[in-house]
């Protein structure tokens, strides 16, 4: 690990203090209902991180200046954050260990517990917006389904593989799609709105033609009605698709 920068809160360690390994990892928290006859039922409870442990020395004039303030953070019990190469977390120092041989050669021992593995809920927030724009596509192609259009080839693009990584051929056919069903529903809803705007309830010359006129009126409304959804549903599905590929 020595081309690798580790960072714990302030402390950037250096020439021997970086280790030659860091140990992370952990458990799938497991409730496991054996039944007779040996069959199994395992309910998934959640991540359960290891402590992230690692060990170096402290070198040179100031080994223990840098030994104590090591510890002084231990003695906190704040949360701060741990970075190497692509990993964060916030953590707070659980143990550590110093074996004071000289004021210039210090050997150390280390532990975190994790508090939150900030790479993951990056991970996480993005695939959740993801899965928010493929949800408002599915409501929106449903209301644009009662207004008598068929949005179903956007529903089909967003939910093709990639479809919300950047720089794919899939998420610029996510985009089109989206933009296609926005551009439809646009022309819909105008479409309907002229309609509505034409009717005439009153001089209309029979009892018949205001009743007609009032029914064309309602189901133009509903029709409406659905088409704003799905426009609103479309929108935040496009925003979340941008979101979600950054």
């Amino acid at each position: 690990m020595s081309d690798t920068t580790l960072v714990l809160g302030p402390v950037i360690f250096q020439d021997f203090e970086v280790p030659s390994g860091v140990g992370f990892g952990g458990r799938q928290l497991l409730a496991v209902h054996r039944l007779v006859g040996g069959a199994r039922v395992i309910d998934s409870l959640g991540r359960d991180d290891a402590a992230i442990t690692f060990c170096g020395i402290f070198s040179g004039t100031d080994a223990m200046a840098r030994a104590c303030a090591i510890d002084a953070l231990r003695a906190s019990g704040l949360p701060i954050p741990l970075t190497w190469d692509v990993a964060f977390y916030t953590v707070v120092v659980s143990r550590f260990l110093a074996d004071y041989q000289n004021s210039w050669w210090i050997p150390f021992q280390l532990s975190c517990t994790v508090v939150r593995d900030e790479t993951a809920a990056l991970i996480d927030a993005v695939a959740s917006l993801a899965i928010l724009a493929v949800a408002d596509v599915v409501n929106a192609v449903a209301l644009a389904s009662t207004a008598g259009l068929d949005l179903s080839g956007a529903e089909a693009a967003i939910s093709a593989p990639q479809a919300t990584v950047q720089q794919t051929g899939a998420y610029t056919a996510a985009q089109s799609g989206l933009a296609g069903a926005q551009t439809t529903l646009a022309g819909a809803v105008q479409s309907s709105e002229t309609t509505m705007s034409g009717l005439t309830f009153s001089g209309s010359g029979s009892a018949e033609a205001g009743i007609a006129a009032l029914t064309t009126a309602t189901g133009t409304a509903q029709r409406l009605a659905s088409l704003a959804a799905a426009q609103a549903y479309l929108g935040r599905a496009s925003a979340n698709l941008a979101s979600a590929s950054t």
